[in-house]
């Protein structure tokens, strides 16, 4: 492993000078964008492989609104970024939860979340990403066709070689869990069972990776990454793409509140728990032990 195979994931909130601190995921905090260039100069120079953002936006409403204006919090960042340092790669998280006043991801129609309605919002947020200067987009939504919505919306607007990472294999987990407070994302009513995948269904989840490459996907990601490693290798083996795992905030915050207890060792925890993703099949990672698993391998 080197540094250059991590994305560290990054929390974009309204204001200046911000960095609050996520309670259940030490010592992860939220940013505001000038605090984020500051992360970002130090993510840099650490040699990680670049991050993924995740905007909390002024206000939420019922239209997801704020995940596709083109002065939206995460397109701000994205120039910001950029202006300062030009050759980080940025990813940015394509979904609407944290965009909503009802915390799911899509527009509700009768009390459902309408898959068909709302592709033409990830579609929008996706193209208003790459306006800014996003180098990868990564619908996590998990809606039906989004892969292939987005693609044809870049295409018609001249952004055809703009890669797309797909949350493919997006499972119903409960190692959601902090990442409710860190995105403050948390459904108001029902849960996202409708639209997560099933654990225990891993077929389903080589049928879903199938049908995004066929949409246009162009690597693919398994979510989250540990209780799936099963699933990380049968991809390995069945797909010839870039395969990514997302090392989800659960995953993360039981090895710190673990260590922090005395009860086991943080960094072989972090080694250990990373090795095992990237001996699966793993080209990349998305993981909040970025920063100290760099500066050890550095």
């Amino acid at each position: 492993m080197e540094p250059a195979d991590f994305i560290l994931p990054l929390f974009i909130v309204p204001g200046e000078g911000i960095r609050k601190p996520i309670s259940s995921m030490p010592p992860q905090c939220q940013l505001s964008v000038d605090a984020a260039v500051e992360e970002c100069r130090e993510i840099k120079d650490l040699g990680i492989g670049g991050v993924i953002l995740f905007g909390l936006p002024e206000s939420k409403d019922d239209e997801a609104s704020g995940a596709y204006a083109d002065d939206g919090i995460v397109p701000r960042a994205i120039r910001a970024i950029k202006r300062e340092i030009p050759d980080l790669l940025i990813i940015t998280d394509v979904c609407n939860c944290e965009y909503t006043s009802h915390g799911h991801c899509g527009k509700i129609v009768n009390g459902d979340v309408d898959n068909d309605a709302t592709l033409e919002w990830l579609a929008a947020g996706a193209l208003s990403h790459v306006k800014a200067g996003a180098d990868i987009v990564a619908p996590s939504d998990m809606m039906d066709g989004r892969v292939g919505a987005i693609r044809k919306r870049l295409d018609e607007n001249g952004y055809t070689n703009t890669p797309i990472l797909a949350y493919s294999a997006k499972f119903a987990s409960v190692f959601y869990g902090p990442f409710r407070e860190a995105a403050d994302s948390a459904p108001q009513f029902g849960d996202r069972r409708s639209y997560q995948m099933d654990p225990a269904n891993g077929r389903e989840a080589m049928k879903e990776i199938e049908l995004d490459l066929e949409e246009g996907a162009d690597m693919i990601m398994v979510k989250p990454a540990l209780p799936y490693l099963d699933l990380i290798r049968q991809a390995r083996d069945r797909f010839d793409v870039p395969i990514s795992a997302y090392q989800v905030s659960g995953e993360y915050s039981m090895i710190m509140a673990a260590a922090q207890n005395g009860w086991i060792d943080e960094e072989r925890a972090m080694i250990e728990s990373l090795t095992s993703i990237r001996r699966a099949g793993a080209d990349f990672i998305l993981t909040y032990f970025a920063k100290p698993m760099a500066r050890l391998l550095g």
